[in-house]
């Protein structure tokens, strides 16, 4: 599959029951390019100035977060702020949906 930008995805506040700060963040959560299949990948901003970007690498999600106010298009090494990988374990890496819910938890759980 093509790259594809997502102009508006967005969290379903309301089928989400977690705690109300994640619905604070989740409202500015935004992926603007995703890639599926065997080597999904992408990239999308937080919501407080930082961006991060995710790809599959041996059998796992990984994501990167950046700091914010990046000097340059791509960011380097020293400006990644956190990283975070899960197992590929139940996430269809051929299905925008479960990719994007599956990049979303892991940025919730590296922004909390």
């Amino acid at each position: 599959m093509s790259g594809r930008t997502i102009s508006s995805l967005r969290c379903n506040l309301s089928a989400m029951t977690v705690v109300d700060d994640w619905q604070l963040a989740c409202s500015e959560f935004r992926i603007e390019e995703i890639w599926t299949g065997a080597f999904a990948s992408g990239f999308g901003e937080v919501g407080d100035g930082r961006s991060f970007s995710f790809h599959t690498e041996q059998q796992k999600l990984v994501v990167d977060i950046y700091r914010p106010r990046l000097a340059g298009p791509v960011p380097h090494d020293e400006d990644v702020v956190a990283t975070a990988s899960r197992h590929l374990f139940e996430i269809d890496v051929t299905d925008e949906r479960s990719l994007a819910a599956a990049v979303r938890d892991v940025v919730f759980g590296l922004t909390r």
